[in-house]
């Protein structure tokens, strides 16, 4: 139905025009990183005719005691060849997004499926006060994104319908919620599935060219725990001193369709009261278990044996399991109550159902997976990297000032590639190394790609969601065109993308941590004796 209403819109012109149809040209980005593979291949091949080469920043030559000179390896070569063809499941297995991505998904999909994390957003905005309507709607929204697709499916519209009933425009709370939701899309109290995602893809940046690395999936708690306490007033700003305003009183003639009798805004039931308070019981349970192993008996998630800073690293790879584990008990304790659960056998469907949800990433993993190993065996990464931050060094440039640069780029590139676990695969394996080089940890490169990430998902006619939130708009305005959603979230857009490099600029000034033992800076990794053959790498 999105798809029709769009195929329907009038043609758009001027730069959103341009948006779209330059956007609408680029390929699935399944086959955009085949046809990077593709490039890669090429450029490996003349970088290794041209003898491009660089020093190894960490590891010395024992004959020479120099730094080790790494040079383009051809993907032509027969080794590369070789390892191509017999290491694909490896490569595709040991890609390190999918296995967090997956565990975690499989409890996500059940309280997804069950129901939770619809009724929890319901519960959130119906009674919400009206003067305190537009905060807590995008509140919701950004807490909705552990939620994932259901933030999108449920909130959204049901912003629109309490606008509505509370005499205000219907397409305000919609706006509301998108911006929440969509522009906010790593503010978050907690850690979640996104964190599990893209740290995956940091984790495998770094040993491309720093070799074992295990990431942190905490390592942005507090810095997204700050955009959401940040990104609020902006939203409520947005919305009721400049949005509201312009889209003036709510005509009941220009809707679509009436509101009347749609369930998305009916009162929680018996059944559903139930759930959730079991679901909190799990919850509570899960938090307990997990303070009962770091901080118990024995002390399982804690490394006494290791110095302070590394004590709490069990703790934190733990938290992939952990997360799995609060999801899928939270979902089945909530579907027992809200009687969306019956038995076991429900509870395995619906883990199965949440893999079949994942078909497209495994297809994107894979192509991902194999153009992130190729770069790293090309010795093109680290040559880059190498070359990059000898480049900014040269520079001078504060590191405020060069990741403000990587925020915008990524709110640029955000316009043409809308995932936004494709996007960092692209850029992760020269930004953060190179960005370690400069005394710049990967968590801080991270976060700052998340900023510039969610900015301008709410303006690209290429968000996979932005055609269905077309469809809620068309529902209380049907003149509603694509061009009115992109204009409406344009200062939703700014307003982000400003307080967003406000707060990194503050935070890397302040030096402050990004999450349980991370920080903004690190020492830029010493030159040691190599630990394995010059070829392995």
């Amino acid at each position: 139905m999105a798809e029709a209403a769009v195929a329907g819109a009038p043609a758009q012109k001027g730069i959103l025009g341009w948006i779209e149809r330059s956007g609408n040209k680029l390929p699935d980005p399944v086959f955009l990183f085949f046809w990077l593979i593709a490039g890669l291949i090429a450029i490996s091949v003349i970088g290794s005719l041209l003898g491009w080469s660089a020093l190894h920043p960490t590891e010395l030559d024992e004959a020479t005691g120099q730094p080790r000179v790494i040079a383009t390896a051809s993907l032509l070569s027969a080794e590369n060849i070789q390892r191509l063809w017999v290491e694909m499941p490896a490569t595709f297995t040991h890609f390190h997004p999918l296995g967090y991505v997956l565990v975690v998904m499989l409890g996500a999909g059940v309280a997804e499926r069950a129901g939770l994390f619809g009724t929890a957003m319901r519960a959130g905005v119906r009674n919400a006060p009206k003067f305190l309507l537009t905060p807590i709607v995008a509140f919701v929204g950004m807490m909705g994104n552990l939620a994932a697709d259901a933030a999108y499916v449920v909130l959204v519209p049901l912003a629109g319908i309490i606008f509505h009933a509370a005499g205000r425009h219907p397409v305000a709370g919609i706006a509301a919620a998108f911006a929440g939701v969509s522009g906010g899309f790593s503010a978050n109290l907690l850690p979640g599935q996104l964190d599990a995602l893209l740290f995956g893809i940091t984790e495998a940046a770094v040993e491309t060219v720093f070799g074992d690395f295990t990431a942190n999936i905490v390592g942005n708690w507090y810095f997204i725990a700050a955009m959401t306490v940040l990104f609020l007033p902006v939203i409520w700003y947005v919305t009721d001193r400049i949005i509201e305003p312009r889209l003036g009183p709510w005509n009941a003639a220009m809707a679509g369709r009436e509101a009347e009798g749609d369930q998305t805004d009916r009162a929680l039931t018996d059944g559903e009261r139930k759930g959730m308070r079991r679901a909190g019981l799990a919850v509570l349970g899960v938090v307990a278990l997990w303070l009962g192993f770091t901080f118990g008996p024995g002390t399982p998630l804690i490394d006494e044996t290791a110095t302070a800073e590394a004590r709490l690293t069990p703790f934190y790879q733990s938290l992939v399991a952990g997360f799995f584990l609060l999801f899928l008990l939270a979902g089945w304790a909530y579907g027992s109550g809200a009687g969306t659960i019956s038995d076991h056998r429900g509870l395995v469907k619906m883990m199965a159902g949440s893999m079949e949800d994942m078909a497209y990433y495994l297809v994107l993993a894979f192509a991902a997976a194999h153009f992130v190993a190729m770069f790293a065996w090309s010795n093109l990464g680290l040559i880059l990297a190498v070359g990059g931050a000898d480049f900014l060094g040269g520079l001078g440039l504060p590191a405020w000032a060069l990741l403000a640069a990587i925020i915008v780029v990524s709110a640029l590139l955000n316009i043409f590639v809308g995932s936004a676990s494709a996007k960092w695969a692209l850029l992760a394996p020269v930004l953060v190394p190179m960005l370690m080089l400069l005394g710049i940890t990967p968590e801080m490169a991270t976060a700052a790609y998340r900023v510039g990430d969610g900015a301008t998902n709410i303006i690209t006619p290429l968000m996979v969601y932005f055609p269905l939130i077309l469809i809620f708009c068309q529902r209380w305005q049907k003149d509603f065109g694509l061009g009115s959603l992109a204009a409406t979230m344009l200062p939703y857009s700014i307003g982000l993308l400003v307080m967003g490099l406000a707060m990194t600029i503050g935070w890397v000034a302040l030096d402050l941590p990004l999450g349980p033992g991370a920080s903004v800076f690190m020492e830029v990794p010493a030159t040691v004796a190599p630990t394995a053959p010059a070829d392995a790498i």
